[in-house]
């Protein structure tokens, strides 16, 4: 079965949809088209497409069928990645078939990532995550591979429900999408921090930069704390933190984040950089590109929120050389030209 074949979409799908909607509607727990939920119905696996914005769950078709059974049988069994084989499935498909869990919602939620690219992320999680049934799901790359990975944690720990991935994001499963929600919402009531308070942007200088050329101001004001707090551009120097910062780059290169010298008094302001979907400026704030796109600029604005809940005394765990090379960049292009073209207008 495939999201080609006529299935009737079943009432017990709205519940699902509504917190898909909401979550999507939430910059703090999605950014573009990243995460996706899933429920598991008279042995049909309903999960978010490839490239749709959770956002759009209650006025878009976000959903695909596959058959559970075939998935485990065909694909689980085999080795094979159902996203692979299912045109349109989530590069997570594995991971929802895998639990048995009838609900299952991924989500990059921000102040969970904060906590999460840390290096002593686990043992300080302990005891803010006292209680729950949670795993810590150690850096593994998305689709088979993390699916198997989460597979051996319910083995050490079959009651799991709350799974926290390593530089990565957040997995939540349970019997319905009510209790999904409410254990998502104990979640971010114990992992959230506020966010690290940024010197204001120079607007002057911005607006200067941005004169006669191919750059904008962003519409969110929170991005220019990546060009006005010096612990985020420290931060931001040391590597890339999770995979979907390595999506705005085409390369895996740190070098994107990294910013350039505010323009002196009466110098012409930077014009290159025509690759680059923003620029940061030192000391100054941040100017997108006027061709940027929706999904690029969301995961920007992720960006700016995960690193200023990140403290300057913590240990950081930035993804290894290896890691970056196992992403690939090809994917992650189609992946964004589905997001903006999956974008509904009017958001």
């Amino acid at each position: 079965m495939t999201q080609d074949s006529t299935v009737e979409r079943p009432r017990e799908l709205q519940g699902l949809l509504e917190l898909t909607a909401r979550v999507g509607r939430d910059p703090l727990l999605t950014q573009a088209s990243t995460g996706n939920s899933s429920v598991k119905l008279n042995g049909i696996l309903w999960v978010k497409a490839s490239g749709k914005w959770m956002a759009d769950a209650l006025k878009d078709d976000i959903l695909i069928p596959l058959d559970l059974r075939e998935i485990v049988v065909e694909c689980l069994r085999q080795d094979v990645d159902p996203a692979g084989r299912y045109a349109g499935a989530s590069l997570e498909t594995a991971l929802h078939a895998a639990l048995p869990h009838p609900v299952v919602l991924h989500v990059h939620c921000v102040d969970t990532i904060a906590w999460a690219v840390r290096k002593d992320g686990q043992a300080q999680l302990q005891a803010r995550l006292q209680g729950l049934r949670w795993q810590w799901i150690p850096y593994t790359a998305s689709g088979l591979p993390l699916a198997r990975e989460l597979e051996r944690a319910l083995r050490t720990q079959p009651d799991a429900d709350l799974f926290v991935l390593s530089n990565h994001g957040l997995v939540i499963a349970g019997d319905t999408p009510e209790r999904v929600e409410s254990l998502l919402a104990e979640v971010r009531r114990r992992l959230g921090d506020p966010p690290r308070q940024a010197p204001a942007a120079d607007y002057p200088a911005l607006s200067a930069i941005c004169a006669d050329s191919s750059w904008t101001l962003p519409h969110d004001d929170e991005v220019h704390a990546l060009g006005t707090d010096a612990i985020s551009r420290s931060i931001l120097a040391g590597g890339l933190l999770y995979p979907c910062q390595a999506l705005l780059s085409d390369s895996g290169s740190v070098e994107l984040f990294r910013p350039v010298r505010r323009p002196l008094p009466g110098i012409r302001p930077p014009c290159g950089y025509p690759e680059r979907a923003f620029l940061v400026i030192e000391g100054c704030g941040v100017v997108v590109h006027r061709t940027a796109k929706p999904a690029e600029l969301a995961m920007i604005s992720g960006l700016a929120r995960v690193v200023q809940r990140v403290p300057a005394s913590a240990p950081l765990r930035y993804l290894t050389d290896a890691e970056i090379a196992g992403i690939s960049y090809e994917v992650a292009y189609r992946y964004r030209e589905l997001a903006n073209a999956n974008q509904i207008s009017g958001r």
